[in-house]
């Protein structure tokens, strides 16, 4: 990967990890209901729920690398319309509020762990995500699994670690409702324009090679 790829890749990965979401909202609420140890437990299971997401977002492309490389071109080009999909989405959405469900009742860390894995291993969306936003950036000739789990294992981590920060700043985000509206709209908005910005430049890119 040339280093304006990668720094392509970190720098929409990071806006999309920051962007709020049902993850974060999910930790966030796991935290108001069982405090910072069921907040952190809840980090850790959905991490792992997104690792699994990267293992078979890996195996799932590099099977159909083996069956056909046309076949996985028209992936990246379906994913990079997917990615411009979402943007749009984003971009048009009327209300973006950070809502966090505060009817969560607490259960201990060990089951906010699992319930965290159960919750992003079920998350149809992540798995779509990955296979549509990995292919963009994978260097061709080069061995596909061990690139496609590196950037997954990245965004996970990113994500983990905004997740992270807002269990530590739980109360703080909750105090404000209009600033945590104004924050989310600005994010989802910036995140909006970085998938359709992104999208659309790696398929012209493409197109001109």
């Amino acid at each position: 990967m040339t280093s304006l790829t990668f720094i392509t890749f970190l720098a929409a990965a990071i806006v999309l990890a920051i962007t709020p979401g049902p993850g974060m909202a999910y930790v966030v609420a796991r935290t108001v209901a069982g405090g910072r140890s069921e907040g952190l437990a809840s980090c850790l299971g959905t991490a792992l729920g997104g690792l699994l997401h990267v293992a078979a977002a890996a195996l799932g492309l590099s099977l159909l690398v083996a069956q056909s490389a046309t076949a996985f071109s028209v992936v990246k080009y379906v994913g990079a319309a997917y990615l411009v999909y979402l943007g749009v989405r984003m971009l048009l959405r009327r209300e973006t509020a950070f809502q966090v469900d505060t009817s969560v009742a607490t259960q201990g860390a060990r089951r906010a762990l699992f319930d965290g894995i159960v919750v992003e291993a079920l998350n149809v969306k992540t798995a779509l995500f990955f296979l549509a936003f990995l292919p963009q950036f994978v260097v061709p000739g080069e061995p596909l699994v061990p690139q496609l789990v590196l950037m997954g294992s990245i965004c996970v981590a990113l994500n983990t670690w905004v997740d992270v920060v807002a269990v530590f700043a739980a109360a703080r985000l909750l105090r404000s409702g209009a600033a945590r509206a104004a924050r989310a709209r600005l994010m989802t908005r910036a995140s909006g324009a970085t998938m359709v910005g992104l999208g659309a430049w790696l398929a012209l890119a493409r197109r001109e090679a």
